[in-house]
């Protein structure tokens, strides 16, 4: 009797093999932009199944260490980190993960570009996203508020093609006090000269290894609260490449993300510079988690993608009673749900992509920009909470071995965790669409966007013959959410409390009404069965509009219920 062994899911070309990607580049972008893109996004697709694999695997087996001292007990705080990681940076450099958004080549398509780069570079970084969506966030920080010392300088090396001139920076906002909340910074910057030295405990600090990081600090006799904080720029190490009087705790030991170094430290006369003058630094730093919950976003994406593209392969591979398990109808049903769940993050993810191109390059309206504003954080919450769903049905396909580590899955799944909590967890960013919608009036232009959209979607034949009901079902959602935003809306003080009570359930509404139409008109040009029925999927296996009544008396019970527990 011969011995059984099963045989490993592989990868093949990362782009070549992602029909939704290129049907999507040449969807929306210009035929002789995408034909410009294509060898390098190609490119990059090869590499992502081949040499980045191995050296993603090596960080994910020699993650970073803390070294306090060196051998004579001098005080270094030198972090270690194995080649591999060093390897992924480079190939960031290389590839332009950063450079390709700033160079504008492709003019507004630039960050579709560089996105579609970013999704396809991901899965197999070992979580090097993390230092790039930092470094993205803190380029366009300075593009936007930064001086001729810091544009002539740090900004250049953060746009750098050359692995040995490129710089990532950190962002180091999170302190005891908590995350989101910023209010209660406690870290104090103390002029001296023609600088500032700044002072305090930074608890959560990711790409500890960088050249630079922005972070918030409060100028002495500045205000209280969120209004007294100020953006700083700091460089880690001074000329004798020693910590610039910074000194590191310890490294965190997360769920997951174990190759990404990330650490607890305190800053102690550290020398930083003030970033576009004194106070507004809460609006300045959101430039750049504008940018981080754009990468969030299409980090998760693109680890659905891996865990799907997995699954296939080995699905064709695996046999169970008799058959592949691809043979297996229930086994196709349940892929074909999670595909699902995956497209309408894609398009969704992929129109805020648009957007954010369009502003930077001075072609989007303001209404457009508002709109923009609002599907941020959409976006960052909606495929954060898909990854995870997907990510863990993902690891069902592999049976027993899906739960042993040495396969890869149970890190997938680790990994997935960090996407809803990173840059603002559901809760926080659903209340930031309620702010958005509240200062910058977004709820306005979603509608119009929504609109017309499908109108242009009623004039095209097909939706009458083969998605009428579905076209009819985004129309009743997105007129139901309407008339709940107005009826809440209208209702003073309470409706404003009942509005915030819903806001997850009304931010996920948003999501699946834009997707729904963002699907449909996708298979409405495409014309491929395959487009038809997942828009239809998602069109009706979902309630596209789901918020619970709400009210005082209930709100008052809920927290009974909860105290109690």
């Amino acid at each position: 009797m011969s011995e059984f062994f099963q045989e490993a899911p592989g990868l093949k070309n990362q782009y070549t093999e992602d029909r939704l990607l290129q049907a999507y580049l040449h969807w929306r972008i210009p035929a002789m932009v995408v034909s410009n893109m294509t060898a390098h996004l190609t490119h990059l697709g090869q590499r992502a199944a081949t040499d980045m694999l191995a050296w993603a695997d090596e960080a994910e087996k020699n993650p970073p260490k803390h070294i306090p001292y060196d051998p004579w007990g001098k005080r270094i705080d030198h972090i270690e980190t194995c080649n591999g990681w060093k390897q992924l940076e480079g190939v960031a450099a290389e590839e332009g993960l950063i450079a390709a958004g700033y160079e504008r080549k492709f003019d507004e398509y630039s960050r579709i570009y560089q996105m579609a780069l970013l999704y396809l570079y991901h899965p197999s970084s070992a979580i090097y996203s993390c230092p790039l969506a930092m470094t993205d966030g803190a380029t366009r920080a300075i593009e936007l508020y930064g001086d001729d010392y810091l544009k002539n300088k740090a900004y250049r090396h953060l746009t750098s093609r050359d692995p040995k001139n490129f710089w990532t920076s950190g962002q180091w906002m999170t302190e005891r006090t908590g995350g989101s909340d910023v209010s209660g910074t406690s870290t104090i910057a103390k002029k001296v000269g023609d600088h500032y030295e700044l002072h305090g405990t930074k608890w959560f600090t990711s790409a500890t290894t960088s050249q630079m990081a922005m972070t918030l600090a409060r100028i002495e006799g500045a205000d209280k609260g969120s209004r007294g904080l100020s953006l700083f720029y700091l460089e880690l190490r001074n000329d004798k490449n020693e910590l610039n009087k910074i000194m590191v705790h310890r490294l965190k030991d997360k769920l997951g993300t174990k190759s990404l170094p990330t650490a607890e430290l305190s800053l102690q006369g550290t020398p930083a510079r003030l970033v576009g003058g004194e106070g507004g630094g809460v609006k300045k730093i959101a430039s750049l988690f504008n940018i981080t919950r754009v990468y969030n976003s299409v980090c998760a994406l693109s680890h659905m993608r891996r865990g799907l593209a997995l699954a296939k392969d080995y699905s064709q591979k695996r046999e169970a009673f008799g058959r592949k398990i691809i043979d297996h109808p229930l086994h196709v049903e349940t892929m074909m749900d999670l595909y699902v769940d995956y497209a309408a993050s894609f398009h969704l993810v992929m129109r805020a992509v648009e957007l954010l191109g369009k502003e930077e390059c001075g072609k989007a309206t303001e209404e457009e920009s508002a709109l923009l504003r609002l599907l941020t954080p959409v976006i960052k919450l909606f495929s954060a909470k898909k990854c995870m769903s997907v990510t863990s049905e993902v690891m069902e396909v592999f049976g027993g071995a899906g739960y042993v580590e040495d396969t890869g899955m149970p890190r997938m799944l680790r990994d997935a965790q960090v996407f809803p909590i990173w840059e603002g967890t559901t809760n926080v960013l659903s209340l930031d669409i309620l702010r958005a919608i509240e200062k910058e009036n977004a709820f306005k232009p979603f509608m119009k966007e929504l609109g017309h959209r499908l109108q242009g979607i009623m004039k095209e034949p097909m939706a009458g013959q083969q998605l009428k009901g579905e076209v009819q079902a985004i129309e009743k959602s997105l007129k139901d959410l309407e008339s709940y935003f107005h009826k809440i809306a209208s209702g003073g003080t309470g409706g404003l409390e009942d509005l915030q009570t819903s806001a997850r359930y009304f931010a996920f509404s948003v999501g699946n009404i834009f997707a729904a139409t963002l699907m449909t008109e996708f298979a409405l040009h495409t014309k491929d069965l395959r487009d038809i029925e997942t828009a239809r999927r998602w069109c009706t296996r979902n309630t596209l509009f789901e918020v619970p009544e709400t009210s005082q008396s209930h709100r008052f019970s809920n927290a009974e219920i909860i105290k109690g527990l």
